[in-house]
């Protein structure tokens, strides 16, 4: 007897019957075990359209046992013919024989189709191709989604399996709090998806990162570690977070920074970002700023003019606030402040040549070397008395200037350009014997008196001898001597 199992509208079922038929008289078609005939045989066969549901099959099996002759079971029997039926949401196992560009093409083990396994259905990851997921020979299990009799094709998923079996393990993970691993295989609207497991997570944009990210996309094929944060057990919805793992690993790491910093203290660490009032430095996981002032001796516009970022650079800690957790780093080394340049270079005394970088009513100041200036005090400027320094300086000039003293301790420095003016030593007249013979002679009278014009020539009488005398022993001042010719000269 021949027994054929399947829906009376199945065309697949009605071709099954006819060939049956053709072969075997007691051929019978059959949808469910009640409609079995109640007659013995002692050999039976059996078939089933591929649309068939597999409960049905196993009632006819069982069915059958009860009326077969043989020693063995039906059922028994029907295991060992090798005869697989597939229904939709079976899951078995198959064996890779072909991988092509677009799809995979498995033996099914007994069936009468291959399944076919398409490179959408193989994995979630769009990066991969066929061949980096599977190999000819390897054994899978896989998803049946479905059969259809009629082209002669069985339609195979496997990353649906994964993802059924990835659920599970997803629910354990968010109910322990575990830390989960994934690579981000696309951006969405408002976040990215992480594959894990086999599972696609979202997780938000805002929790994508410790700080905002502007393009998303930049994510994209970035293994990341991440944690559960929220389950739809109805929508089969998941919601990671990876920032809450991130902010865990940096608070661990400012823990123990902050219980080993100490002043003075020595790292090397990677300039992150710049700022107009400075640069954050990277100190191993804490980011720590360093103000321009404490880049550089010189007077900067911009960090930028020091470092660059990514630079690795030698930093020390200059002073630690730890109620408000804020450090300031040093990065100019003290060998190189310019005064202590200036100090190990120049004392009092020392002529230095300067430049002139600014003027003040009290004087000028001079640059002896960048970052260090000294004060020309508006009396050291000449050897003359000056109403104000532009007068005799300008801005840029550059002149020469005796270290007349230092301070070091409060950086002033005084110079003198008049301690450099050659000094005239006046010269001694020669003294002349005087004759002491009586005055004699002629003289032009003129006036003082610019009104009154005297051109006349008079005869001087010889004066007294002790008169003349007495004149010569008594010394008179420019003015006094001024009066007097201008007295006489009034009387005549």
């Amino acid at each position: 007897m021949m027994i054929v199992i399947g829906g009376r509208e199945s065309s697949n079922t009605r071709k099954l019957f006819e060939i049956s038929k053709q072969n075997c008289e007691n051929t019978y078609l059959v949808e469910t075990f009640a409609e079995l005939p109640r007659e013995r045989y002692n050999k039976i066969g059996i078939t089933a359209g591929a649309s068939t549901p597999g409960r049905i099959i196993e009632e006819v099996v069982k069915a059958m046992s009860e009326n077969t002759k043989n020693e063995e079971s039906f059922a028994e029997l029907f295991e060992k013919s090798g005869i697989k039926t597939l229904n939709n949401g079976d899951i078995v196992d198959g064996t890779v024989v072909e991988v092509r560009n677009n799809e995979v093409i498995v033996d099914l083990g007994g069936f009468k189709y291959n399944g076919q396994l398409s490179a959408e259905q193989l994995t979630d990851d769009p990066s991969l191709k066929p061949s980096d997921v599977v190999k000819e020979g390897e054994t899978i299990k896989v998803y049946v989604i479905g059969v259809n009799d009629a082209e002669g094709k069985v339609v195979l998923s496997r990353k649906k399996l994964i993802a059924m079996e990835s659920w599970n393990k997803i629910k354990a993970a968010y109910e322990a709090g575990e830390v989960l691993e994934g690579k981000i295989i696309k951006a969405v609207k408002g976040g990215v998806i992480v594959l894990s497991e086999g599972y696609q997570v979202f997780v938000p944009a805002r929790q994508a990162s410790e700080r905002f990210v502007q393009d998303l996309q930049t994510l994209v094929g970035s293994n990341v570690k991440f944690r559960i944060i929220e389950i739809d057990e109805r929508r089969h919805r998941v919601v990671g977070s990876i920032r809450v793992l991130l902010e865990e690993a940096r608070k661990e790491i400012e823990d123990k920074f902050w219980s080993e910093v100490s002043l003075d203290k020595k790292y090397t660490g990677t300039v992150k970002s710049l700022t107009s009032f400075g640069a954050f430095v990277d100190l191993g996981g804490v980011d720590v700023l360093g103000h321009i002032s404490e880049l550089s001796w010189n007077k900067l516009k911009h960090p930028s003019e020091v470092v660059k970022e990514g630079d690795l650079i030698e930093v020390y800690v200059k002073d630690i606030d730890e109620e408000k957790k804020k450090i300031s780093l040093g990065y100019k080394k003290a060998e190189d402040n310019p005064w202590v340049i200036a100090q190990n270079k120049y004392s009092i005394g020392d002529v230095v040549k300067c430049k002139i970088v600014r003027i003040l009513p009290f004087g000028a100041f001079a640059e002896i070397i960048p970052n260090v200036d000294g004060l020309i005090h508006i009396s050291q400027i000449a050897d003359r008395r000056i109403g104000k320094p532009e007068d005799v300086l300008s801005i840029g000039e550059e002149v020469e200037a005796k270290i007349t003293d230092v301070n070091w301790d409060e950086k002033k420095i005084s110079l003198s350009i008049r301690a450099l003016i050659p000094v005239e030593e006046p010269q001694e007249a020669e003294e002349e014997e005087i004759e002491e013979e009586p005055v004699s002679g002629s003289a032009l009278v003129y006036s003082t008196d610019p009104d009154v014009v005297v051109d006349e020539e008079i005869e001087i009488e010889p004066a007294e001898e002790e008169t003349v005398q007495e004149a010569a022993e008594e010394p008179a001042s420019e003015e006094t001597a001024q009066e007097a010719a201008a007295e006489e000269t009034t009387e005549e």
